[in-house]
């Protein structure tokens, strides 16, 4: 079997340094395994992503020599590959989540959401607990009458394991660590939880590469693919990159945007950066992606979040 990674950017906003940190990454690992590259557009919310980011993002990471062989604006046979236009492969995926009785409907508000799931500093509780999950069928009947639900995904008292590329072997237990999380939204728009694992499953991703933040993710992903009969594949969770005051870099905030930093370095002078924030070592000269396979090896990459003074 052919190993396959992918990029799987949001056009939210001009991707920042630390979005091309992981997608380097990512490619370095499915390149270095002799494997393929799919760039799949993660753009589920249509009020938060489209143009001109989507066009911007494609043409930032060809800017730096990362190149895919299928995916958007490549075509292939796992398309479409921009989620909102997969909508009916998440409505049959979620249709065996119900019939599995895996989901329940929701009608707390988002700030009641958000709540739940920080706890105050020491105090251990349930993050899965939600009132909206002890509804009887005659009150979740009358709620629907007034407005739609969200669905939430009701997670077990059960320990997810496996073993991270770059932070080595991870558990977590679903409800306490992960709680229970939205699967599709009131109107309509699934989660990001669902899409990911359906599209990762149907587009025969092996390898995902991505971002320390996104590790209990994983754990998630992994219940969600059991139970909808998909092969998982190998998770490697890289460090985030942090601006100089220990922030993370956020596109809200448009901190070393690429826009900004294609300015100021030309593409091997930023890969050559990117390289000795990970831990790897850099050949001497111009330095491209391509130069840079011979190299790559998991145990070289950092583990922890990098502070970045560019």
């Amino acid at each position: 079997m052919c190993e396959k990674g992918r990029f799987a950017p949001s056009p939210s906003g001009r991707m920042h340094l630390g979005n091309l940190f992981s997608f380097l990454l990512a490619w370095l690992d499915a390149r270095a395994a002799g494997g393929r590259m799919v760039l799949r557009i993660e753009d589920l919310d249509p009020e938060r992503t489209g143009e001109p980011w989507t066009s911007l993002l494609v043409e930032d990471l060809r800017w730096l020599g990362l190149d895919w062989d299928e995916g958007y604006a490549a075509g292939g046979t796992c398309g479409p590959y921009c989620q909102r236009e997969r909508t009916a492969l998440y409505d049959e995926a979620f249709q065996t989540l119900k019939e599995l009785e895996a989901v329940y409907p929701c009608w707390c508000s988002r700030h009641q959401r958000l709540a739940a799931s920080a706890p105050h500093p020491g105090e251990e509780r349930d993050r899965g607990a939600c009132a909206c999950r002890k509804l009887s069928r005659a009150e979740q009947e009358a709620r629907a009458m007034v407005r739609p639900p969200a669905w939430k995904a009701a997670m077990p008292h059960e320990t997810i394991s496996f073993d991270d590329l770059c932070q080595g072997r991870q558990q977590f237990d679903l409800a306490r660590d992960c709680g229970d999380f939205v699967v599709r939204r009131a109107d309509g728009v699934y989660g990001y939880q669902l899409a990911v694992t359906v599209d990762d499953a149907l587009m025969g991703v092996t390898r995902v590469v991505r971002g320390r933040d996104l590790l209990d993710s994983a754990a998630r992903q992994l219940w969600l693919m059991r139970l909808l009969g998909y092969c998982a594949p190998v998770y490697g969770h890289v460090p985030l990159l942090l601006a100089g005051d220990g922030r993370r870099l956020s596109k809200r905030e448009r901190d070393l945007d690429m826009g900004a930093l294609r300015e100021r370095y030309a593409p091997e002078t930023l890969t050559g950066t990117l390289t000795t924030l990970a831990g790897l070592p850099a050949p001497a000269g111009r330095c491209g992606p391509k130069e840079l396979i011979q190299n790559f090896c998991w145990d070289k990459i950092a583990k922890n979040d990098i502070v970045t003074e560019l």
